[in-house]
């Protein structure tokens, strides 16, 4: 018996130059790069809108009872029933029968409600110590496409259903986190640039009165730090679809801040750059203002990163299952090392002889979290950068599901999808992979304001034994 004789030819053979050149067009100029960008911007736009409504706003669905009874509040339906039905100032929801359907906004005056008038054992609003500040949250890596985005976006979603009030900030360029928030940035004014400036401009403000002081000529103050300095936090934060989600949001002009803050530094040698942030944050009320503020980052490590990891309590290293992205991640370990002790040490030398207090940063906790994980491919891999990684590393790995996909297409997180469009199966698995990286999250976020709540009280009573 013959065998078949096998006539495949690798496609990159036997190419005709001639062929091959006529299919190159005309040399591209930087006029080129206008068009292509306007198309895009033009396409961007109108798949963004996939998820908005016909007015061009975009709108947060409902929650059925269903959902609220499993996911939201911990209270069985026929229950939930009663107390509409005994208490009509509360709000009833939509449709006819069991089958009711409520905004956020109502799911979380019925929380308050539950919160007041429920059983003591259940968890009907999430923990917060009276009087403690909020909970900055950075998630960082300077590798791309390792999950960044989607894992701040969807924490910060999870976080506003369990009834925290959540702001955003988007420090990324590329304005992805801002389009999935439906967020509107018309320039860098409405972005943390200005916040920035602020910063600088009140650093040399200050430095002016010990300079005039000293006889010496003042720093210059040019017309941006002028205006900069009458901008406010409120100014730059937009509400979003979402009732207990804010958002500062970026463009492309954000980018400028990384050429801007080095040239300011250099006018201002003793402005510490990397509190600007923090800055903000701690003097216009903002950590009293939200329960969690989480921080999403560029994939770099310029000084809107440094900026985010230098005001953060917990920092989130999302990373792919690959040796790659493991790698990579290693050395954007090495480089926060690098950075941030270099840091300490520069200012540390003039600190001690000036008997003033040292500089050291320090994060609540720091957990890498593995993302996008295939079980049947990523296992040994994923157990082996485990056992590397050791205790930096978050237990659970986040899965690649189908519902995953199916929403991004639309321009929204998981939790804005809505379940009768998908198989219920398939809902209740997509879901469940973002609600465990919240719940490992939030065991993170209520741990450490519990430790900050212990040494607070250590602290009174060693002050009282004291007096």
């Amino acid at each position: 018996m013959s065998r078949k004789q096998d006539t495949y030819t690798p496609p990159y053979q036997n190419l005709d130059p001639a062929t091959s050149g006529a299919r190159l067009g005309a040399p591209v100029d930087t006029a080129r790069f206008a068009k292509a960008a306007s198309f895009c911007e033009r396409g961007r736009s109108d798949l963004a809108k996939r998820g908005y409504s016909p007015d061009g706003k975009k709108r947060l669905r409902k929650f059925s009872t269903w959902e609220i009874c499993r996911y939201l509040i911990p209270v069985a339906p026929a229950h939930l029933r009663r107390v509409l039905k005994g208490n009509p100032d509360l709000p009833q929801g939509e449709g006819a029968g069991g089958s009711k359907w409520f905004t956020l906004e109502e799911v979380l005056s019925l929380r308050n409600h539950f919160s007041k008038e429920g059983m003591a054992s259940k968890e009907y609003r999430p923990y917060r110590p009276e009087g403690a500040p909020a909970k900055v949250t950075a998630v960082a890596n300077f590798k791309g496409g390792v999950g960044k985005t989607s894992t701040a976006a969807h924490l910060a979603m999870a976080a506003a259903l369990d009834g925290y009030k959540v702001l955003v900030i988007d420090l990324d360029s590329q304005g992805s986190m801002t389009s999935i928030l439906g967020g509107k940035v018309e320039d860098e004014w409405s972005t943390v640039f200005p916040l920035l400036a602020k910063d600088y401009a009140q650093h040399v403000g200050q430095e002016n009165i010990v300079r005039a002081a000293a006889g010496e000529a003042p720093l210059p103050l040019d017309e941006t730090l002028r205006e900069a300095l009458t901008v406010e936090a409120k100014d730059v934060i937009q509400p979003t679809h979402w009732p207990n989600i804010d958002l500062i949001g970026a463009q492309l002009n954000l980018y400028w801040a990384e050429f801007q803050v080095p040239v300011w530094r250099m006018g201002a040698r003793g402005w510490p750059l990397w509190d600007a942030l923090s800055n903000f944050l701690e003097n216009e009320g903002i950590l009293e203002a939200y329960d969690v503020i989480i921080l999403d980052t560029p994939p770099a490590l310029g000084y809107l990163t440094i900026n985010a990891l230098a005001a953060a309590d917990i920092l989130l290293v999302p990373l792919g299952a690959s040796f790659l992205e493991f790698d990579s991640t290693g050395r954007f370990f090495d480089m926060l090392y690098s950075t941030f002790a270099s840091i300490e040490e520069g200012e540390n030398a003039g600190r001690r002889k000036a008997g003033l207090p040292e500089v050291k940063f320090e994060w609540d906790v720091v957990r890498a979290l593995i993302t996008r994980f295939d079980a049947n491919q990523q296992t040994d891999l994923a157990n082996v950068i485990q056992a590397y990684f050791g205790d930096f590393m978050n237990a659970y790995r986040q899965e690649f599901t189908a519902l995953v996909g199916q929403a991004g297409e639309q321009v929204n997180g998981i939790y804005e999808a809505d379940y009768r469009e998908f198989n219920r199966d398939t809902y209740v698995r997509g879901r469940e992979a973002f609600d465990r990286t919240y719940a490992e999250f939030k065991e993170m976020l209520i741990g450490t304001w519990w430790r900050d709540e212990q040494e607070m009280k250590a602290s009174e009573q060693e002050a009282t034994s004291d007096g």
